[in-house]
């Protein structure tokens, strides 16, 4: 069997579908070669900026001589040319980033990880809502399978685009994280300048992360002398956070950290006192699945599938839980150290649940489902 995997959001984004991408790719190759299958890597590269991607045995074939963006403006405007005149002929074509462009052989695997665009239009950057929106459902109806990865993301699916059970697979990511060094985080916090105690959010500025709120959470807090650490690239609609902080009597406490390496991550999961997820709605949740890895205690929102990914490991506030009782439960955990010590048990097992090699196997399973 040959499987065909769009790798475009892998070579284009850092984070998000592009970091799933990546860690699935790594761990695809082998499950491959085990059962004498293969595995080919398609992506458009016509300005050649193109990351290497780690993938031992795999075949990789880029179209260097056209803009993909063109491609994918005939796909949505025309649903054509098919994706296999460029990628080639292949049993199954998995697409990792929502949509599944038109093939002309072969079955189609699309990855729908969560349907946030659609339960909260309001949080998403205009223009990703628009196409999202305009894509899915004929993503849900063409795709043979479609792969997310949790029962509540699921559920999101079956709910907003009708797709019959028999068609959708839960299959949960994995983590590549590992634990920092015992000196790697004094190393870090002196070259970053986290010379105080710290709190620490992980994730894009965008407003489906709830950041204003925790702000607020912050503000209230009395007893922490230390800073609200926000690590994450500038997303989309962030100008009233920035705002929100600049505004803010705690404002010198409050650090922004843009972008972080995934080297340096580690580093800053464990020298946080604690890490906080306030989202509205996450499929997954990457972030306090990596505190957790790290030893860090996590309090959280429910925030879609957050209840059901951290389990009894993280301190899950109530739907309807305001600012106050957010920064309680904060204090209340910064002073019981054997609440915390708990918590870092806990979490370091139920992150090792989460592999990339189980990830690879099952989505591999579903491609002998579709393709054999």
């Amino acid at each position: 069997m040959r499987v065909c995997l769009d790798v475009q959001p892998a070579v284009s984004q850092r984070a998000g579908v592009g970091r799933y991408t990546r860690s699935l790719v790594e761990h695809l190759a082998p499950v491959a070669q085990a059962r004498g299958d293969q595995l080919t890597l398609f992506y458009f590269d016509f300005q050649r900026r193109g990351e290497a991607i780690r993938a031992p045995g795999a075949e990789v074939r880029a179209v260097r001589w056209l803009p993909g963006r063109y491609v994918q403006q005939a796909w949505r405007r025309l649903d054509w040319p098919p994706f296999d005149w460029f990628a080639g002929r292949a049993d199954v074509y998995h697409f990792p980033n929502f949509a599944v462009p038109p093939l002309t052989r072969g079955a189609a695997v699309v990855n729908i990880h969560d349907l946030g665009f659609l339960r909260y239009p309001q949080y998403a950057e205009a223009r990703n809502q628009r196409y999202l929106a305009s894509v899915i459902q004929r993503a849900a109806r063409r795709a043979a399978r479609i792969v997310t990865a949790s029962q509540f993301a699921a559920g999101e699916i079956a709910e907003w685009l009708h797709a019959p059970a028999e068609k959708v697979r839960v299959i949960a990511n994995g983590l590549d994280i590992q634990p920092s060094a015992p000196d790697a985080v004094p190393e870090l916090r002196r070259r970053l300048g986290l010379e105080r105690p710290y709190l620490l959010h992980v994730g894009t500025l965008e407003p489906r992360k709830n950041l204003e709120f925790l702000v607020r959470v912050f503000e209230r807090l009395r007893g922490f002398d230390g800073d609200l650490v926000l690590s994450g690239a500038l997303g989309w609609k962030y100008e009233a956070l920035l705002a929100r902080i600049a505004a803010s009597p705690l404002a010198d406490h409050i650090r922004r950290l843009d972008y972080v390496a995934e080297a340096d991550l580690p580093a800053l999961y464990a020298g946080a006192a604690l890490f906080a997820i306030p989202s509205h709605y996450e499929g997954f949740g990457f972030p306090p699945l990596e505190a957790m890895a790290c030893g860090t205690p996590v309090v959280s929102s429910v925030g879609g599938s957050l209840q059901e990914v951290l389990g009894d490991a993280a301190v899950v506030m109530p739907p309807k839980a305001c600012a106050a009782d957010w920064a309680s439960a904060i204090e209340v955990l910064l002073g019981d150290s054997a609440r915390r010590a708990e918590l870092q048990a806990r979490g370091r097992l139920q992150a090792a649940r989460y592999t990339w090699e189980a990830a690879a196997r099952a989505t591999w399973d579903v491609y002998r489902e579709v393709g054999a």
